[in-house]
């Protein structure tokens, strides 16, 4: 066979394959995985742990996943409280389409609420686009934290829920969002999980957050990845984690960015049990 001949079959089988894994891709955002975590033995074991519904990095631009699809998945669970660590959008056109997620989010019922910090990919909405995503969250019950914290009184035991601004734009003030903090369980909620590296200085016992997508195409590995942050390097990109014994967890997130597609990883939603203490 002639050399151009060669050439052009291996093209061929180079072409074939790149176009069958971008369609192994894309089938993969559309495989939602549901999790289950307890962030301790205790925790694992108590009889009344708390349930937070953990959702990140929705991406409306490119999400495969539907609102009916989330509620098949979700509505037999018994969720207390929902969490959603940011990166809803980046365009304007896209923010109508977090409307029949927060209603269905609501048809879940959480008995304490939902609440909700913002990413980077919010920010890129600038004003008064920003403001109207904002808004949209908070007319459909979600409250929206930027640096400040709120309590919850459960069963005589005090929830502090923190929410800490996106470290990865500049806008995260850790000792605002702790100001006025009283003795109780502080779960955080923060998009940029790099922000525990800078958190010495104050006492969680529980972090959320997502921003990595689980590396989003990790296969071999999640090269792109580096320039997130200090945790990539420790390759701490999602899961459970510990930091000087503070556990946090990285969502892998439901929408994807750049590509529509996932290899190696797959969009997550996460229930989280825990247990208040004494």
């Amino acid at each position: 066979m002639y050399r151009g001949g060669r050439s052009v079959i291996i093209f061929t089988l180079l072409a074939i394959l790149v176009i069958l894994l971008f369609y192994r891709g894309y089938k993969n955002t559309q495989h939602l995985v549901v999790n289950t975590v307890s962030a301790s033995e205790s925790d694992r074991e108590a009889n009344h742990s708390l349930c937070v519904l953990h959702i990140s990095d929705m991406h409306l631009e490119r999400i495969s996943v539907t609102p009916d699809q989330l509620y098949e998945k979700l509505r037999h669970k018994r969720i207390d409280l929902i969490a959603l660590t940011g990166d809803f959008a980046d365009r304007k056109k896209s923010i109508p389409k977090m409307i029949p997620y927060l209603k269905m989010f609501s048809r879940l019922k959480p008995l304490y609420g939902m609440y909700a910090v913002f990413g980077n990919h919010d920010y890129w909405l600038k004003n008064p686009d920003f403001q109207d995503l904002k808004e949209v969250l908070e007319k459909h019950g979600c409250k929206t934290m930027q640096n400040e914290n709120e309590a919850i009184m459960i069963d005589g035991k005090r929830l502090n829920i923190i929410g800490i601004d996106d470290a990865g734009s500049n806008r995260e003030d850790i000792d605002k969002a702790f100001n006025g903090v009283a003795n109780g369980y502080n779960l955080v909620l923060t998009h940029d999980p790099n922000i525990v590296l800078d958190m010495d200085h104050v006492s969680f016992d529980y972090l959320l957050a997502g921003h990595f997508h689980g590396g989003q195409i990790h296969w071999p590995k999640p090269y792109h990845l580096v320039k997130m942050g200090k945790l990539v390097r420790l390759k701490m990109v999602k899961g459970l984690h510990h930091h000087k014994g503070q556990p946090f967890y990285i969502s892998e997130g439901l929408g994807q960015t750049g590509l529509n597609i996932r290899l190696g990883s797959r969009p997550e939603i996460t229930l989280h049990h825990f247990a208040l203490g004494c």
